[in-house]
């Protein structure tokens, strides 16, 4: 249904080698579950110029490292107007087509990353988008409550 080969997003990206119709079942997001605690040892972002994103929160208790035993799910870029979406089911992640996705197009969601309270221009720039969307708000963190979106051209 799909391979991975460059992204023109970011590194390497998921393609659908076929047409994949609106609500199909893609992939489950998998790799080692550990608590949020670990995840925070694991990966102090403070550290890192450019965090690597593998980490999905299943709950507060529970965080998939798709580092560690990941599958190709990992390789799915964020985009601000995504043709994926990530849903729980019975703690699992699994990616879902959001609309009809083209054969050669690249697979995306939206990661809307947490914010941890600090919304500086620093933050953003380590977590910047480069989807390229009409819509793009220029970050893979979640809009900020009350923000509309940034435009690009």
């Amino acid at each position: 249904m799909f391979e991975i080969r460059s992204s023109s997003i970011h590194g390497l990206g998921v393609f659908a080698t076929r047409r994949i119709r609106t609500g199909t079942r893609i992939i489950e997001y998998i790799g080692e579950r550990i608590t949020s605690e670990e995840a925070d040892r694991r990966y102090a972002d403070d550290t890192s110029e450019h965090p690597h994103v593998l980490l999905f929160v299943v709950d507060k208790h529970t965080v998939i490292d798709a580092a560690v035993g990941g599958n190709e799910a990992r390789f799915i870029n964020h985009s601000c107007e995504p043709n994926c979406k990530a849903f729980t089911e019975k703690k699992r992640i699994f990616i879902y087509s959001m609309k009809t996705i083209a054969e050669g197009e690249e697979l995306t969601y939206d990661y809307n990353l947490t914010r941890d309270g600090r919304d500086d221009e620093e933050t953003e720039k380590r977590y910047a988008c480069h989807c390229r969307a009409k819509t793009c708000r220029g970050t893979m963190l979640a809009p900020r409550k009350g923000r509309k979106r940034k435009i690009t051209e």
